[in-house]
């Protein structure tokens, strides 16, 4: 099967990240490599015993070449194929342990693949993932992001499911997508790091957003507006940052925003719900309790927003109610009481 993909036989992809879309992840590769290695902290003995992921992917069992492991050390081995899957505030610390890890066990960063399923930013720095990962690694490293509009359960169950590969090296996301790509899954592959990265972050800003309207009661009408003028932020910021409109109007841009604004499946649009029924957002997040990108990711896109002075008003809305303790349905009263512009 390994021969088949483009993968090459023996070959070993290493998933660093075992919550639901690391262990999802882990379980699509399966298809393709002769195994896959997933690193968790928690209840890694369990997982092996039951051979599933209880906590996030209940009944959705592990294919036989999927094991897991608490030992980071083991990850590392001659093939260097890394999917990094954590949080955006541990992406940092986790892919500056592995550089450590690869020089330790004498072989080079250089050759290593490392691809991520990370969205956000770093908290310390505002940075994307690639950038992180350039101060970190060297220039000849492959590296990459896979995503799309995708929740977990159904990338895991085999689901239809579509996703898109960018990638640092040209050519190299053709022949990375096979990693992923089975006969329900398909793979799009782009050049465009900088906007792939900027959809999958924003996309959760604009589903608290979706969220609280659709809590507070607002309707269909309410919504459709929101998403509509959240991708028109996300094209604002996204090319004075150097992205590409076709890929805001593609997969990764408009598509996941449309996922991750309507579906409950969602833990940042439930999130939103929470708050425009009235609870508190640590309530809400409580409840959760589950990494929720949108909220990290809000303090850190309104001020980039600020610091490049790009309007994006939604974005500055949420933030207000999340870190300014501004009410809900004063923020919506604001937003509407803007004064006319053109729409373009």
């Amino acid at each position: 099967m390994a021969a088949e993909s483009g993968v090459p036989e023996a070959a070993r992809l290493n998933v660093i990240g075992a919550g639901s879309w690391g262990t999802a992840l882990a379980i699509l590769a399966c298809a393709n490599f002769a195994a896959v290695r997933l690193l968790g902290r928690d209840a890694i003995d369990a997982m092996e015993e039951a051979r599933e992921n209880r906590r996030y992917l209940p009944g959705i069992p592990f294919p036989p070449n999927l094991s897991v492991t608490d030992d980071a050390a083991s990850l590392v081995e001659p093939g260097l194929n890394f999917l990094v899957v954590v949080p955006s505030h541990a992406f940092a610390e986790t892919v500056t342990a592995l550089h450590e890890r690869i020089l330790a066990a004498g072989l080079d960063p250089a050759d290593a693949t490392l691809l991520w399923g990370t969205k956000g930013f770093d908290p310390e720095t505002g940075d994307l993932p690639d950038a992180v990962v350039r101060r970190v690694f060297p220039d000849a490293t492959v590296r990459g992001v896979l995503s799309g509009p995708s929740f977990a359960r159904e990338t895991a169950t085999g689901l239809p499911t579509a996703l898109t590969l960018a990638c640092s090296k040209p050519g190299a996301a053709e022949r990375l997508a096979h990693w992923f790509r089975t006969p329900t899954t398909r793979i799009y592959f782009s050049d465009d790091l900088v906007g792939v990265q900027l959809g999958a972050a924003i996309k959760n800003v604009m589903a608290i957003a979706t969220g609280i309207s659709d809590g507070l009661g607002y309707g269909a009408n309410a919504r459709a507006a929101l998403i509509t003028r959240g991708l028109a932020e996300m094209i604002r910021l996204g090319v004075a940052l150097g992205g590409r409109v076709e890929t805001f109007n593609g997969l990764t841009g408009i598509g996941d925003l449309v996922l991750t604004c309507t579906d409950d499946q969602s833990r940042n649009r439930r999130y939103g719900i929470g708050i425009g029924a009235g609870r508190s957002p640590e309530e809400v997040a409580a409840e959760i309790d589950q990494e929720i990108e949108g909220i990290r990711t809000t303090r850190e896109l309104h001020r980039k927003a600020a610091s490049l002075g790009i309007e994006m008003p939604i974005t500055a809305h949420v933030y207000r109610v999340l870190y300014e303790g501004m009410a809900p349905d004063e923020a919506v009263r604001s937003l509407l009481g803007r004064d006319p512009r053109s729409e373009h």
